[in-house]
């Protein structure tokens, strides 16, 4: 069960009308790819949302950049960021605790490392430590659920468990439960997003040659920007 410290859940009182969402699904460590979505992107800041679903790090070229970038737009926009926690993550939090290294290393940490080292040793700032103890397992909204992975089909929000909220693939997914809201998801990616009544999955797999994609809500008007630059 997720904890309260693990959680964060916001009741806008009535719709999305007079604003919007915009949620970005994984980003890997493309740097370029995400300026470039950013750019293109109609957020009116004064009262739009950008929901950040997790995944900053890892295999891609340059993960701390990533969180740096984050980091900047929360220090401009302030609750207008949202923030969620990725499985890569949770990964990296372990490996920094000693736990579970090899599994780390194994889903592209050697990038994340990399892009850390500095003058022989790891050096991570204690604003990007605080980032990753910060970041919550979803956000919800009168409309929707965003997470990073998925829900367990038929467990009620406070009851979903981290392993799932961060994990879960085909279960979730392929079920032919219906989700109370729409749930907008990354960590499974799909060549392109993909759009049910009742769930949205917007990761299209930059980091493997494909697309950062954004969803603008409640329109679900799509942006999407290639890969570029070194790709690991």
């Amino acid at each position: 069960m997720v904890s309260q410290d693990l959680m964060i859940e916001e009741r806008v009182s009535g719709t999305t009308e007079g604003y919007k969402i915009f949620a970005i699904g994984d980003i890997h460590g493309c740097l370029w790819s995400l300026e470039k979505l950013l750019n293109i992107l109609p957020v009116n800041w004064s009262k739009d949302l950008v929901v950040f679903l997790g995944d900053y790090i890892d295999r891609g070229p340059d993960p701390k950049g990533v969180i740096e970038k984050v980091l900047e737009l929360k220090e401009l926009y302030r609750d207008k960021i949202i923030s969620l926690k990725g499985n890569h993550e949770w990964m990296f939090e372990r490996f920094l605790k000693g736990i579970d290294i090899d599994i780390f290393l194994y889903n592209g940490g050697e990038t994340t490392l990399k892009s850390y080292y500095k003058n022989g040793k790891l050096e991570i700032p204690e604003d990007h430590l605080n980032f990753l103890k910060e970041l919550k397992l979803y956000y919800e909204t009168q409309d929707y659920i965003f997470v990073h992975a998925g829900l367990r089909p038929g467990k009620k929000l406070e009851e979903q468990n981290e392993k799932d909220l961060l994990w879960i693939r085909e279960s979730f997914y392929f079920s032919e439960y219906k989700f109370p809201k729409t749930v907008i998801f990354g960590h499974t990616p799909f060549y392109t997003p993909l759009i049910l009544d009742d769930r949205i999955g917007i990761d299209t797999g930059c980091v493997y040659g494909g697309k950062l994609t954004a969803i603008e809500l409640p329109s679900k008007k799509i942006y999407q920007i290639d890969c570029g630059g070194e790709i690991i």
